[in-house]
């Protein structure tokens, strides 16, 4: 489906908690002198205006990243993210995950982006295009198997799709499955919603069935946004999570019990 628009929930606490622990990913990942992919199934347009209409509208960056960024330690590589996106683009300025790869990555290293949806497409090509990332308009797990294994291989997946098809639940256990198995030592990080009905159990389920290598999970609680707001939390499933992730996500379990 191509009716989901991030721009009316960019910024919120999902957003905070995936971009937080993307960016302290990253950050391990680069901190060894060899060069590595990014890729990302459902890249969104990479850069958002916080006090543009639509995101003023739903108020979730007002309870998200406006409450949240200052529970953070000021050494926090979120917060040099958010710091270099304001100085280049504008205090309203906000990152969706291509951006934070983009601020995140060295010369060397590599980005392969896709989304389906045209005018998200367009927009994520006219900013993550000039930092050197291979954009591709494209169905997020054709061009995931398509992609993989990267040159280089060391590197990290993002899937994060909206889930308004309600069999992508289903579907990603499976895709997960084939990526790891062309691409054995890549990182593979899943973003799913929690929801009040809990679609993701099953998913959940599955996944720990297959018993992929140095798993690991992280969820957050946080509440809704409006009363009429569906989700409930946010949650991260990484296949071989890179050293020091299990520590960046305990951190932030403490920033975000500072929003309860």
């Amino acid at each position: 489906m191509l009716s989901y628009q991030h721009i009316y929930h960019a910024g919120n606490l999902a957003d905070v908690h995936k971009h937080a622990l993307l960016a302290a990913m990253l950050g391990y990942l680069t901190r060894k002198d060899k060069p590595l992919s990014y890729l990302e199934t459902h890249a969104g347009r990479g850069l958002y205006a916080l006090d543009a209409a639509e995101a003023l509208k739903t108020g979730e960056a007002a309870a998200g990243i406006g409450r949240a960024e200052a529970l953070f330690p000021p050494d926090h590589p979120y917060l040099r993210v958010l710091a270099d996106v304001r100085a280049r683009y504008g205090a309203s300025a906000y990152p969706g995950s291509p951006l934070v790869a983009a601020m995140s990555l060295r010369p060397g290293d590599r980005m392969h982006l896709a989304d389906l949806h045209p005018q998200e497409f367009a927009a994520l090509k006219a900013t993550i295009g000039p930092y050197g990332a291979d954009c591709r308009q494209e169905d997020g797990a054709r061009f995931a198997l398509a992609r993989t294994p990267p040159d280089p291989r060391r590197g990290l997946m993002l899937i994060d799709p909206s889930y308004e098809v309600k069999a992508d639940y289903a579907a990603l256990p499976p895709l997960i499955g084939n990526i790891h198995a062309k691409w054995n030592v890549g990182v593979i990080v899943l973003w799913y919603p929690i929801l009040a009905r809990a679609a993701h159990l099953p998913m959940l389920a599955e996944l720990d069935r297959m018993a992929l290598p140095k798993a690991l999970r992280h969820e957050v609680r946080f509440p809704p946004a409006k009363e009429d707001h569906g989700m409930t939390g946010s949650g991260l499933f990484i296949v071989n999570a890179p050293f020091g992730t299990a520590e960046a996500a305990d951190q932030l379990s403490g920033i975000f019990s500072g929003l309860s």
